[in-house]
């Protein structure tokens, strides 16, 4: 049975064993073009990129998506009530004090990101604070804390990164086809391009695929154990069952929400789209809600 240790220990392995996936198949793929065209340089080039985005992923990922998220870090003076509602939780729950970020949505939503709890954030955007009530809004950072603890953060960050440097890679290969493809063809051959035609488009059709895969490696059973653990934060499941039932409920898209961070929000942020269960990186939130109310505390 999942518990907060187990799943620390899961969330850490899975993150090393998926920067080490991404390490194998970028080089991987600069020993075929190094192969292909006797060029070492290639396998060089691919060996420090594939390094240099991990390292990235692991370092930097909290601040990308935050950057993605247009969101704005707070300090207690601008609100001091939401600043200290997080600061009891992070007592309670024997953790650092988060930095709060705020990101201008009227969509009610909210997430964690950091490698770390020294080094963790919680979003929030605006319309969850105008929304939700005071017990409510608690449920929610409570579920964020506990997503903090069990370094649900760090594997969920990093996921960010490594799925949206596919999609690029995806893109630029696609694009260095067609517009390499011309000069080489005027300079009398276009194998090059259309190697990288194939490879661009390769990497296209299965971005999709290796994107579900690694949602399906964030296991939703964190979604369960945080709501649990969130709940016994505050002692009461109620305030986050009706928090996600408001927040199911609210009709309002969030515009900064993309592919590749809507696994981090508290509920999926495309408001109005179906997502099939299998491939949906959330459960349903009927079960999520029956689970909090089914709860003795």
């Amino acid at each position: 049975m999942a518990t907060l240790y187990t799943q620390k220990d899961s969330n850490i392995r899975r993150t090393w064993f998926l920067i080490f996936i991404f390490l194998i198949f970028i080089i991987g793929l600069g020993w075929v073009f190094s192969y292909q065209f006797q060029s070492p340089i290639i396998l060089i080039i691919a060996v420090i990129f594939s390094i240099g985005m991990s390292f990235t992923s692991y370092w930097y990922s909290d601040k990308i998506v935050l950057k993605m998220s247009r969101a704005k870090e707070i300090k207690k003076e601008d609100n001091p009530e939401l600043y200290l509602l997080v600061e009891n939780l992070s007592i309670t729950a024997g953790l650092p004090m988060p930095r709060i970020y705020i990101i201008d949505e009227m969509s009610p939503n909210a997430f964690a990101t950091g490698r770390d709890p020294k080094h963790a954030v919680i979003a929030v955007t605006k319309g969850l604070l105008d929304k939700l009530d005071r017990s409510e809004l608690e449920g929610v950072l409570a579920h964020e804390l506990s997503h903090i603890g069990n370094r649900d953060i760090l594997l969920q960050t990093v996921v960010v990164v490594l799925v949206g440097m596919v999609a690029l890679l995806s893109d630029w290969f696609i694009r260095w086809s067609i517009f390499g493809n011309r000069r080489d063809n005027r300079e009398g051959g276009g194998q090059l391009g259309l190697i990288m035609m194939l490879v661009g488009f390769a990497l296209a059709i299965l971005s999709p695929f290796i994107a579900t895969l690694i949602h399906l490696a964030i296991s939703r059973k964190r979604e369960f154990l945080a709501d649990a653990s969130g709940a016994l934060l505050t002692r009461y499941p109620e305030g986050l069952a009706k928090a996600l039932e408001k927040i199911s409920q609210d009709k309002t898209p969030l515009k900064v929400a993309n592919k590749a961070t809507a696994h981090l929000y508290i509920t999926n942020p495309f408001k109005g789209k179906k997502v099939r269960n299998i491939f949906s990186t959330h459960p349903p939130l009927e079960e999520r809600v029956k689970a909090l109310r089914g709860m003795n505390i």
